[in-house]
This record gives structure tokens, C-alpha cells and sequence, in this order.
């Protein structure tokens, strides 16, 4: 069981990259599945349902969400009906959408699962608890947990605790690749950030200049996608067979 994680897609810089060299990575990796965080694919917040099918179009096949999910309010409704597209489970119930969904593939059950971390972050549902409750509840061969979320310590400790349980811990939100990919103790595979897919130059995929300043003059000031090039596509593979977790690291 081969899976592309394709880190936090960002705007149309992040949708491009994709389009580019997506080609080449499944030539090179031949995955089963394509996964994908869209949360930020909409000019830097949100998904749309119209860019949500262009990133099925691009071959994407499970799109993971976070905390920008309920910023284009026109995605409600894709939520509620299209089971490709997975919001963090950690929400309550009546919210749109559901935090997991199964894809079947030879014949084997490989569960995918959002949920958002507390830290920094919405004051929502207990996210150990949230992943607990769908392990007991859904029949699956394989899982992979996309934790949305701020605090390094926070991703990790959800990597211990549902080492063994599941086959991977992907860690999203912050935007940048971490360099501790490795298996844990009892097989499952993680890495705390898989990285942004977007602009190269900017902070975390807005223009410089506006965080820069906002940082120095404390005032509000309204993120914009840097969309000069170089752009950059940063993903893991994942066999879930053999245990192996490698990062991808496009840059132009």
C-alpha cells in the first residue's frame, strides 16, 4: 500500500506546482492513493467546491482540511456530500462534513482521518479522544491521521499514542517540513510537519512584507499569497507495507 501526502496546498502558486509535477511524482513513486490538505487551497484560506474538483482533476483523490474548513461557505454543502473531501473530526457532529472516510483498494480498507489540534488553535473536541472513538467504531487495514495542528509536542504526542494503532501520523499547519520523519516504536510512520505547497519567497505562503510588518508594528493587517515564482511541493511518500516514509522537496 503506497500513499502521496501532499503537504498544505496554498492558493494558486500551490495548485500549480501541483498541476507540474505531480506527473513526474507518480511516475517515479507509482502510489495507490494521492492525499492532499486543501485547507489553505483557496487563496490561502479555505476550498471552494470549483477548486476542490480541479485538484481531483490534478489526480487527487482525498482532500484533508484544518482550521480554514468553514471559510468559503460555499463548501458546506460539498462537505455534507462528497466523502472525498475530510474535515476535522474534533468538530461536534452538527457541523458539515464527517472527520474520516475509507477508500478500498485491492480489496484492503485504508481508513484517512482529519482532526485539528487544541494548541494555539479552536477550542474544540478532545482530538485523542476523536481518533479513539473512530478506531473503535470503523473497520480498517490501514489508517492515516492527518493532525492539524500549532504545537510540535502536541503532533508527537499524538504519534505516541496511536503508535501501532495506525500506519501513519501526518502532521500539517505549520507550513514548514520538519526533518524527524522516522517509525515509531511499534510501526507506525510519522513526521510532526509534511510541509506547505505554494510560494518559495514569502512566510508560510503570504507576502513577506505584510508579516514582517505586522510583526514589528503589532497592527492587523490582511495576508495576501505571494505568487512570484520560485514555488515549492513538499509531500512524504508512504509504503505502509514496508514501513517507509520518505519527504519530498520540490523547489524551483
Amino acid at each position: 500500500m503506497k500513499v502521496i501526502f501532499i503537504g498544505d496546498i496554498v492558493g494558486s502558486p500551490g495548485r500549480d506546482i501541483v498541476e507540474e509535477h505531480l506527473p513526474l511524482i507518480i511516475e517515479k513513486y507509482n502510489p495507490d492513493l494521492i492525499v492532499a490538505n486543501g485547507e489553505n487551497a483557496a487563496g490561502g484560506k479555505g476550498l471552494t467546491p470549483k477548486i476542490a474538483d480541479e485538484l481531483f482533476e490534478l489526480g487527487i483523490e482525498i482532500i484533508t482540511m484544518g482550521n480554514h474548513v468553514w471559510d468559503k461557505k460555499e463548501l458546506y454543502p460539498m462537505l455534507e456530500s462528497d466523502l472525498r473531501i475530510v474535515r476535522p473530526a474534533n468538530y461536534p457532529d452538527a457541523a458539515p462534513g464527517k472527520g474520516y472516510t475509507t477508500v478500498k483498494i485491492d480489496g484492503k480498507n485504508l481508513l484517512i482521518i482529519n482532526v485539528s489540534g487544541l494548541v494555539y488553535l479552536d477550542n474544540l473536541n478532545c482530538p485523542f479522544k476523536a481518533v479513539e472513538e473512530i478506531l473503535n467504531n470503523v473497520t480498517y487495514d490501514y489508517a492515516i491521521v492527518d493532525m492539524h495542528g500549532e504545537a510540535t509536542s502536541e503532533k508527537l504526542a499524538m504519534g505516541w499514542f496511536l503508535d501501532g494503532k495506525v500506519s501513519a501520523v501526518l502532521g500539517t499547519h505549520t507550513h514548514v517540513q520538519t526533518a524527524d520523519h522516522r517509525v515509531l516504536k511499534e510501526g507506525t510512520l510519522y513526521i510532526t510537519d509534511v510541509g506547505m505547497t505554494g510560494p518559495y519567497d514569502g512566510i508560510i505562503g503570504v507576502e513577506k512584507e505584510v508579516v514582517i510588518d505586522k510583526f514589528i508594528s503589532k497592527m492587523p493587517a490582511r495576508f495576501t499569497v505571494l505568487t512570484d515564482r520560485p514555488y515549492q511541493l513538499n509531500a512524504v511518500f508512504l509504503d505502509l507495507n514496508e514501513k517507509i516514509i520518505t519527504p519530498i522537496r520540490i523547489v524551483e
